[in-house]
């Protein structure tokens, strides 16, 4: 695979992610579209990397990996809560939460 192969598939991921991003009500489809569009930025990072012969790109990616973990512990913990409070996870019926 060439590394113009790579970057299409990474911009195909974040594509549908932003797609779901901006399509999904429900907040478990946000949080998955989102994690979609951080692989697809880890996909190019190594896919650079790779391509140059660098080990940065790795240590960037893992470094990406552990706060993509950590964003999703604290969202589902917010879905969760908001499940358990409101009883809907839609992002409609949460809006009065904004402020």
């Amino acid at each position: 695979m060439t590394l113009a192969n790579l970057l299409l598939v990474a911009a195909a991921l974040f594509a549908i992610g932003l797609f779901g991003l901006l399509a999904r009500r429900h907040a478990i489809g946000v949080l998955l579209s989102i994690e979609i569009m951080f692989n697809a930025v880890n996909l190019a990072i190594v896919a650079i990397a790779w391509s140059r012969g660098l080990l940065e790109g790795v240590v960037l990616v893992l470094f990406g990996i552990a706060i993509t973990v950590a964003e999703a512990a604290v969202g589902l913990a917010l879905v969760l809560l908001a499940t358990r409070v409101r009883r809907t996870a839609v992002l409609d019926d949460l809006s009065d939460l904004s402020g």
